[in-house]
Parts: C-alpha cells; structure tokens; sequence
C-alpha cells in the first residue's frame, strides 16, 4: 500500500472548525484533489446527491460491501452505517491521483492500519469561545445540543497529536494557504516523483 504514487489526506476536526469549507474550498482550486464519497445507509436529506454527498444504499448492500472487504473503515452511528469505499480511492492512488478523506478520528485511525503513507491533516479553531461563536452563528442547534457538540469537540481536539500537521483556521485564507503547502509539500514525496518522473529516474538508475 505504502508504494502508491498518490497521497491520502485525513482531514479531521471538531464540528464547526471549518472542515468542510476548506476541503471544498481546496477542491475548487486544485482539481487533482479527488474528494472520497463515503457509503451509508441513512436516507437522504433535503438538497443531497447521491454519489456526491453520499452513496446512499440499503443495508443489505453495505453489509455486503463490508463483509466483502470493500471498505477501508466503517461505523455504525444512530442505527445507520458509514463507511469509506476501498476500491475507487486505491484506484485512484494506483493512477497517481490524491484524495482528501474528510473523517472523524476514529476513522483515521482506522485507515491509518490498511494506508500507511497517509497525511494526517487536523483543523483547529482559534479557541473554544470561538467554537461556540460559530456554532451559535449557525441558528440551527438548541443550547442543549450546542454543548454536547462542544463536549465531544473537547474529546475530538484531544486526538490531534496523532496527526502529522494542524492547522488553526483563525484566518480562513491563511489556513487555506497552509493547506496548499502540505499538498505541495507532500507532492515532492519519493513515490509521486519516481512515478511522475518514471524515465528520468530510471536513467539515473533509480
């Protein structure tokens, strides 16, 4: 696993760290950047695409992907399952291709035993006041639910020096820019070059 020419990245943070917004906002600008689509059994929401936000499947064709090995990791959360397909994101590093795995922490930990050569990428917020802000700023979720998200936030940021790099999205257009170094930086790897490269380095006998 470890020779694939392209890279994975684990983006992993809190609820209302930013996560999506910079994914997406990466996506946009390098479109080399391939986005993993995950698998789940819960039915879709208003306004959602299937093959775009989700694979949504019925139970029965996820516990036979799962017990066909077709996942790198899975998860049951409130009676539905979540998984992240194996065969499009090792397609796509074979090709040279990297992919972002937007995925809590667990789940990283669990690609981390079937993808060694993965970057692990954690977002920050600035603090937990400014967690909260954001969370409020959203409208959508009671007190009561708020603080449960700032609860489990506290446990996720626990997990973070288990990543090769953290981001702090104070700034979004800093941030971004620091994401775009990692990328750049993980694109001048030893595997993604000899692969690029095939002929200049096997005329140095590489």
């Amino acid at each position: 696993m470890s020779s694939f020419a392209g890279n994975v990245f684990l983006v992993t943070a809190p609820s209302g760290a930013g996560k999506s917004s910079l994914v997406n906002a990466m996506i946009a600008r390098d479109p080399a950047l391939k986005l993993s689509v995950s698998y789940t059994t819960r039915p879709p929401r208003d306004g959602e695409v299937n093959g775009k936000d989700y694979w949504f499947v019925s139970r029965e064709q996820f516990e036979q992907m799962r017990d066909n090995h077709g996942f790198l990791e899975w998860a049951l959360v409130h009676d539905n399952y979540y998984g992240t397909p194996r065969a499009p994101i090792e397609e796509a590093l074979a090709n040279g291709q990297d992919v972002i795995l937007e995925i809590d922490w667990q789940g990283a930990h669990q690609i981390r035993g079937k993808l060694p050569s993965v970057t692990g990428i954690f977002i920050l917020p600035p603090s937990l006041e400014a967690l909260e802000q954001r969370l409020r700023a959203r409208g959508t979720d009671s007190d009561q639910v708020i603080a449960k998200r700032l609860a489990v936030a506290a446990s996720e940021i626990a997990h973070a020096p288990e990543f090769e790099y953290v981001i702090i999205n104070q700034d979004f257009g800093e941030a971004l820019r620091q994401f775009e170094q990692i990328v750049a930086a993980s694109r001048l790897r030893y595997a993604r070059q000899s692969h690029a490269y095939s002929n200049l380095f096997k005329s140095f006998g590489l």
